[in-house]
């Protein structure tokens, strides 16, 4: 799976990882719902390769919360969504906006594979961004350092350093001053 080759999603160790993010999911969305020291404690233990500086606004869900890697002051607000099949690297002061999905999971074209395996392809966002709202961000991307994603977005393709990108699939539509 982290590997990038076909895995099967139902395998007993891969539903009981996600049971266990589902149950620390459960503590931070409905037990607790604001960040304090206890939401700070679960999310140490459900998302091991992320700064302490990390900020999300409840609900959040992933699916296995240790293929996150995030950097320092990250800021996820409200129902963002990161499946999180294999690696998600994340830079330093990226935030985004209420509802932004991030997906490295799919499946294969062909019916008959589809019904029996899933894939996935990494995910990077680089230092500085800002992913707006209702933004999707599709397997295999990497969005470079400095970019912004105009909220409703699509990213289907990587996004160069310093630039805007919008639309649906998201085009850049210039550069940002360096």
């Amino acid at each position: 799976m982290v590997a990038g080759e076909m895995y099967f999603a139902n395998d007993k160790i891969l539903i009981e990882e996600r049971l266990r993010a589902k149950k620390l999911l459960h503590k931070i969305n409905v037990t607790e719902y604001v960040m304090n020291s206890n939401s700070r404690n679960i999310l140490r233990e459900l998302l091991p390769n992320a700064h302490k500086r990390l900020y999300i606004e409840p609900p959040f869900h992933c699916d296995y919360g240790y293929n996150i890697h995030l950097g320092e002051q990250v800021y996820f607000n409200v129902n963002c969504v990161i499946l999180d099949a294999t690696m998600v690297k994340i830079g330093s002061n990226v935030f985004f906006g209420p509802n932004v999905q991030i997906y490295t999971a799919s499946h294969p074209l062909n019916f008959k594979e589809r019904q029996k395996y899933s894939i996935a392809k990494p995910i990077t966002i680089g230092n500085e961004c800002w992913i707006g709202g209702n933004t999707v961000i599709c397997p295999g991307v990497t969005i470079g350092n400095g970019v912004t994603i105009g909220a409703g977005s699509v990213v289907t393709k990587d996004i160069p350093d310093n630039s805007i990108a919008v639309g649906n699939p998201a085009k850049v539509i210039r550069e940002l001053n360096k």
